[in-house]
């Protein structure tokens, strides 16, 4: 490797590996002030304020308030909890300046006598594997965040591995935003094809008709428009309202995660966990999950996305989730899970949904949105189109989200070579 120290010894840390000989280990408690004494839960009365809540990793950390905060200063925020500590999807080392409200969901950090920077991107790239507890909630306690050790350089030196990854850093951050562009454009795409031919059809010489519904438009003059409840074989129904047990095996438990990474179908790799064959039984007093069923989200920042079941894997479902079981007498299954995608569709559920701690549609609000009704021929020659349209589309974007995940590879390895000495800079 290029650019290389002259003298390395082993740390004795399995994650540093080799560090120039004139580094120093230290444990973070001994280079941070922790200022965890401040942190307060976020209170029915400090959502009455409206203050906007940042989800910086997984959970609510943040509220940027001039007038109501607990914290006026330059610190580093690290998770405490939540899946990310071992997934890592998303940064774990927030650099929060100024007046902020922290919750109990993060750890409050002062370097002393370090460069702030520095320890944040060291922060970011340490191995906090063997200091987390627990397994269906991740968590890493104020104590064991103190004992992990990093790699400290001179004070010079650690000014300059900041400054040099913040130049190399951004370039990749750059980057990494023009791709997630063009995916937001593919995506816009995506959407306006399914709109068009869930609401229009595939004749582009049809005579159409109003549909009495704005957001729709003009439908096709021999289709329907009509509540959602008429082409459903049963009433919209959704999983337990209640908690239950979470274990390391036993039968997937979907709910709202599952739904929204899954593009468009069960991503059982973010389950909720795995209940016990008991809470199952139960469960399916109310619903038991079939072939073709599709899930919306109902509550929270995705309401709306769907995902279609086309598996029959043994699993259920939680409160989250909406369930629409069509009746294929009137409306073919994918037909319906593209129609719920459509600019019209979500745009009336955007009217329609409320707010209480977050966003939320009822069931009994969604039978009644409007569906566009073609004959079951049309239906099923317009979903073998979007099939084949929709994954056309999204293979371009999984092209650019695997460069995406390359560019981060890289910028994490950059990191991690400078904060351990692999790489002088």
């Amino acid at each position: 490797m290029e650019n290389r120290y002259d003298k390395y010894k082993d740390s004795g840390i399995a994650w540093i590996g080799e560090i120039p000989e004139h580094w120093i280990l230290k444990r973070i408690k001994n280079i941070c002030d922790n200022l965890d004494y401040l942190r307060e839960p976020i209170s029915a009365e400090h959502r009455s304020r409206n203050n906007p809540i940042y989800d910086y990793y997984g959970a609510s950390g943040v509220i940027d308030k001039i007038d109501y905060y607990n914290v006026d200063d330059e610190v580093l925020l690290i998770g405490e909890d939540g899946a990310n500590l071992v997934m890592r999807n998303l940064p774990l080392v927030y650099k929060a300046k100024g007046k902020f409200w922290v919750n109990n969901h993060a750890h409050i950090l002062k370097p002393r006598n370090n460069n702030y920077d520095f320890c944040a991107y060291t922060f970011e790239a340490a191995d906090y594997s063997l200091f987390i507890t627990g397994s269906a909630q991740p968590k890493l306690s104020q104590e064991n965040l103190g004992r992990i050790k990093i790699a400290i350089p001179l004070l010079s030196e650690q000014q300059s591995i900041a400054t040099y990854l913040d130049q190399k850093c951004g370039e990749v951050d750059k980057l990494i935003t023009l791709q997630e562009e063009i995916i937001t454009k593919l995506q816009s795409y995506k959407q306006s094809v399914i709109t068009e031919a869930v609401t229009k059809g595939l004749d582009k010489n049809v005579p159409l008709k109003d549909s009495g519904i704005e957001w729709i438009g003009e439908i096709p003059e021999h289709w329907e428009a009509s509540k959602t409840l008429f082409s459903l074989s049963m009433p919209i129904t959704d999983g337990p309202h209640t908690t239950p047990g979470l274990f390391e095996t036993g039968i997937p438990f979907v709910s709202a995660e599952a739904v929204s990474f899954g593009n468009g179908r069960i991503d059982f790799s973010r389950i909720r966990g795995y209940i016990s064959e008991n809470f199952y039984q139960e469960c399916c007093k109310k619903y038991v999950p079939q072939v073709d069923d599709i899930y919306m989200i109902k509550s929270g920042a995705t309401t709306g996305r769907v995902a279609i079941v086309d598996t029959d894997v043994k699993f259920t479902i939680w409160s989250p989730l909406a369930v629409f079981r069509c009746n294929k007498e009137r409306m073919l299954p994918r037909f319906l899970f593209y129609q719920l995608q459509s600019n019209g569709y979500q745009k009336q559920i955007e009217l329609n949904w409320s707010y209480g701690t977050q966003q939320n549609i009822g069931m009994r609000t969604l039978e009644k949105l409007i569906l566009s009704v073609p004959p079951l021929s049309e239906q099923q020659s317009i979903a073998n189109y979007l099939d084949q349209k929709c994954s056309e589309i999204d293979e371009l974007i999984s092209i650019k989200q695997q460069k995406i995940e390359k560019l981060k590879d890289y910028k994490k390895s950059l990191i991690f070579e400078c904060v351990t000495g692999k790489r002088k800079v």
